[in-house]
């Protein structure tokens, strides 16, 4: 199903897209494809969960599908809906003709519009475009009971029963992704049906190598300033603590002023790439003062 030959090679076409992953992750990743399971990303905010999805449909030339979750996401925005647009013009037309349009009529494909689950189901490569879709499900932990419930026979069975239509079946093979920052508890029944994986903040030595792939020309002393930097701010008691995505974003902001060395006066200009609370804020700011983050 997938042409890498395990994880190591998976690794290194991911990196060949720009992002860095451990041995733990490429694993995971490489389980979804090989098995065709689910696949379950927790972790803090930032540590790369939606980039690795990403990533893995770039390396695998995949159509990539995704549901951003919220509260409230419904089968409307996640599987189906029917256009009622549509079905209302054709039953005014029908009347023109002294038609009259029953349900078996109404509720057709004709009038069905397709939401990224079910595009996924019916996904047909077509030579020359892309192949196998990878569904992405970010920050489930954001939507309602309700939509977890929705997923339990999409991801158990590769399928979606439809009233009017019965149940349609995958089409072929896909690659799927949930994302999590255990922002609340996820269901037991979910939870069963995935492979899982959690995804640490990498240790000081890997947010540097991750700094240095993503900021191209980084002086190699400034890089390891920064990435201890970042380990400090972390272990602040923080509400949001800063997370790869922050740190990558916080080196940027410091080349882009000018600034070549970690230092307080440095750290006060960009302070904002890296703190994103006002409290949060002034304890990195008083820390770096005291002689702490820097």
């Amino acid at each position: 199903m997938t042409g890498f030959a395990g994880p190591a090679e998976l690794r290194q076409a991911l990196e060949g897209q720009g992002h860095l992953v451990d041995e733990g992750l490429a694993t995971a990743l490489n389980l979804a494809v090989d098995l065709d399971m689910p696949l379950l990303l927790e972790g803090e905010p930032g540590v790369g969960k939606t980039g690795a999805a990403t990533a893995l449909a770039r390396a695998l030339g995949a159509r990539l599908l995704r549901v951003q979750c919220y509260e409230g996401l419904g089968p409307e925005q996640a599987l189906y809906e029917w256009n009622y647009q549509r079905q209302l013009l054709a039953i005014r037309l029908a009347e023109s003709r002294a038609d009259r349009l029953t349900d078996d009529r109404l509720f057709t494909e004709e009038f069905l519009e397709e939401r990224p689950l079910l595009t996924a189901l019916r996904h047909q490569p077509v030579e020359g475009g892309p192949g196998m879709p990878l569904l992405l499900i970010d920050e489930i932990d954001r939507a309602d009971d309700e939509f977890e419930a929705l997923l339990l026979e999409f991801l158990g069975e590769r399928s979606i029963s439809i009233p009017e239509l019965g149940t349609i079946s995958a089409a072929g093979p896909m690659v799927v992704v949930l994302t999590s920052n255990r922002t609340r508890e996820l269901h037991d029944a979910l939870r069963r049906r995935c492979l899982y994986h959690w995804i640490e903040f990498p240790p000081v030595e890997e947010v540097a190598r991750i700094l240095r792939h993503k900021v191209a020309g980084a002086d190699e002393a400034f890089v390891a300033a920064a990435a201890e930097t970042v380990r400090r701010v972390r272990a602040l008691e923080l509400e949001k603590p800063p997370g790869m995505a922050e740190a990558i974003d916080w080196v940027r902001v410091m080349r882009a002023l000018g600034i070549d060395a970690v230092t307080p006066e440095g750290l006060a200009r960009s302070v904002g790439a890296l703190a994103k609370t006002p409290d949060d804020r002034a304890a990195v700011l008083a820390a770096a003062a005291g002689g702490g983050p820097t």
